[in-house]
């Protein structure tokens, strides 16, 4: 008998329910990715979904649910920036490491938890290799009044 092979992580996405969005076009004079051997270093990208820029601000109008959604669309943009880059999601190793940033009121202690809705995803699409180092950090004003920002860095395979 023989063993099905493990899904892959677009085929992850899909069980998911998920699509990788439509990549927005920098906001400046800067590249969404840059690659240095086995190391990705991707830009960082405003939390969008189908109806555009997912705005507010955490702690003033904002829930931690909305949040939590924020960070999840923004790792769903970061993959799909990924698979423009390496032509398949397979090509990734393993998640380095998230620099999370919510919009957020002063005092705002619940930034981590927000951020949690980028590292639940990469998680779920990549396993263990989706486990990473992190930061998580309220601020008091993001790009177009989004209210997530997510920048990353992946390892993948060598060419």
């Amino acid at each position: 008998m023989q063993m099905a092979p493990f899904p892959s992580p677009e085929q992850k996405i899909a069980a998911l329910g998920l699509t990788l969005p439509q990549l927005p076009m920098p906001g400046g004079n800067y590249v969404s990715a840059k690659r240095m051997g086995e190391i990705v270093f991707l830009s960082g990208v405003i939390s969008t979904g189908p109806d555009g820029i997912i705005t507010g601000t955490a702690g003033a109008g904002s829930t931690l649910e909305e949040g939590y959604k924020a960070a999840r669309a923004c790792a769903l943009t970061q993959l799909a920036v990924l698979k423009r880059e390496l032509g398949s999601l397979e090509q990734v190793v393993e998640v380095l490491s998230v620099n999370g940033y919510v919009n957020a009121v002063a005092g705002f202690g619940h930034s981590p938890a927000v951020i949690n809705g980028a590292s639940d995803l990469l998680v779920e699409v990549f396993g263990e290799a989706g486990r990473h180092v992190r930061a998580a950090v309220g601020v008091s004003a993001l790009p177009r009044n989004a209210l997530v920002e997510i920048q990353m860095t992946v390892r993948v395979k060598g060419s």
